[in-house]
């Protein structure tokens, strides 16, 4: 249904990494400075992006299981599996280049000047991330103190695409899932859980080469956040 067909949200939630920073950029990197340690890596090196493959089904996977695990534990497991089935030699420091970086990875340009218009619209702004709190307070500090509330995967004892993380942010901001808007970039996560769940979605296609699932259609989609506010102006909100 059209936005402007739906009445005005409270809140709205966003999903973080990949949304509002910078992320498989800094994967990337991180990744690149691994495969640069591995004096080796000459005669069967992956590109970061070949490695990141492998390394997002050994999360995504790891994130489903139980019990529940950190996400600062689970992306140094993902990481030792990874390399092991790639053949590279793997070392604690390995982790401490992935983890230890993500809390510096940066917001896209636009993100800041974006959230500063929408809060300053009336609308209260929450965080629902797959993520520790202590790895996300970095990045929240880069957000330019726009963020009323951050619901992490440690938080709720659950990863997206469950309900339970969800169902933890709604019961925490005190509303119902279509009292909500959810601004993300990630299908396979977010939209899963708009689809199952029933919350309104306007996904930022990034041009990433990630499409939403074929039985599900976000509300709205824009190429970068700055254009949320055009959207919501087009719906009667802002």
């Amino acid at each position: 249904m059209p936005l402007a067909q739906l009445p005005r949200p409270q809140w709205l939630t966003f999903d973080c990494y990949g949304t509002l920073i910078q992320w498989d950029e800094g994967l990337q990197a991180a990744v690149a400075r691994i495969l640069a340690t591995d004096s080796d890596t000459g005669r069967h090196a992956p590109s970061p992006a070949q490695f990141l493959h492998v390394y997002d089904g050994h999360e995504h996977r790891l994130e489903h299981a139980r019990p529940h695990r950190s996400f600062a534990d689970i992306s140094r497991e993902s990481l030792r599996l990874t390399m092991q089935e790639l053949g590279l030699e793997y070392r604690p420091e390995h982790a401490e280049m992935l983890v230890g970086g993500i809390s510096a990875m940066p917001p896209f340009p636009e993100v800041v000047e974006t959230l500063a218009v929408l809060k300053q619209a009336g609308f209260r702004l929450c965080i629902i991330s797959n993520t520790d709190d202590g790895i996300i307070a970095g990045n929240v500090a880069q957000l330019g103190g726009h963020i009323d509330r951050v619901v992490t995967a440690e938080q709720a004892g659950a990863y997206k695409p469950s309900r339970q993380i969800f169902a933890h942010a709604h019961d925490g901001l005190g509303v119902t899932p279509d009292e909500v808007v959810h601004i993300c970039a990630s299908p396979h996560l977010d939209l899963a859980a708009a689809r199952d769940i029933g919350f309104r979605c306007v996904w930022i296609d990034r041009g990433t080469g990630r499409k939403p699932l074929p039985d599900y259609r976000p509300d709205a989609t824009v190429a970068t956040l700055d254009r949320v506010p055009d959207l919501f102006r087009d719906a009667g909100w802002l």
